[in-house]
């Protein structure tokens, strides 16, 4: 917003509401920001899209990092979504397919996939049936690991570990929590972990495969300037990722053992070292 010239408390007022992981709080939330007579809102994630579109039907939402705005109920148009709501979704419902099959590709003696996840998100539904289904194609085979509250991963990776998994992978969807956390773990136990974002995968993830979430954010701006200079939210297309990225840590993967592919780091977008 600032790159568009907006400036906080000069022409820019920001309330932020965080559910720091209490998805249940997230309706009273949007509520409050309803109350308090905001021009727009802007809602993160499925569960906070939710929240928001259930608060109005009047106040324009722009929704941002969801991963199936029509799936998800949202809009049933993503060119003209109508109503109050647009916004820019990072498809990430339909990436679990290609993700394990770049992982297949950077660890292929994979046999056994271990899936953690957050199920407190709907949007990891839809990721779960692609993993079901893709992990025959792939001669893998994949176990799931829902966890719901960081405290508990610690036994789930000891449960992972137990069942002799050769690789790990997050899904997208309310996995911020556990970033920190599942990388320690990983290290730990020498684990491939494929993990949700780029910015994991700076923080020493293995690998990762997605949106590019900067672009969505500054894309997120551009629609919010665009309501407060008078445009309507309905008239303005949901947009959807143009590019994705592979991101590879060639220092974790030494860390682990793991010598990735050339195939692999010659496609990637972006190698740390």
């Amino acid at each position: 917003m600032r790159a568009r010239g907006y400036r906080e408390d000069s022409n820019l007022r920001v309330l932020l509401k965080e559910a720091e992981g209490r998805l249940d709080s997230l309706p009273a939330l949007a509520r409050e920001l309803v109350n308090a007579r905001v021009d727009v809102i802007v809602a993160f994630n499925t569960p906070g899209s939710r929240a928001a579109i259930d608060a109005t039907r009047e106040i324009p939402v722009v929704i941002t990092q969801t991963g199936d705005p029509v799936g998800s109920g949202f809009v049933t148009n993503l060119a003209r979504p109508g109503g109050n709501v647009t916004g820019v979704s990072n498809i990430v419902a339909d990436l679990a397919p290609k993700r394990m099959g770049l992982l297949k590709e950077t660890i292929p003696a994979m046999r056994r996939l271990a899936v953690i996840f957050n199920p407190d998100d709907p949007i990891t539904e839809p990721q779960v049936r692609d993993v079901k289904t893709t992990a025959p194609k792939l001669n893998i085979e994949a176990r799931l690991f829902p966890v719901q509250d960081p405290r508990g991963l610690p036994d789930a990776f000891e449960e992972i570990v137990r069942w002799r998994a050769d690789c790990a992978m997050w899904l997208p969807g309310q996995s911020h929590l556990f970033r920190a956390a599942t990388i320690k773990l990983a290290a730990q136990h020498k684990l491939p972990v494929m993990v949700d974002s780029p910015a994991a995968t700076s923080l020493g993830g293995l690998i990762s495969y997605g949106p590019n979430n900067a672009e969505i954010f500054r894309r997120t701006a551009a629609k919010v300037d665009r309501i407060l200079k008078g445009a309507k939210p309905g008239d303005l297309p949901i947009e959807q990722p143009t590019r994705l990225e592979l991101v590879v840590n060639l220092k974790t993967a030494e860390a682990l053992g793991v010598k990735i592919p050339r195939s692999v780091v010659l496609r990637a977008d972006r190698v740390i070292q």
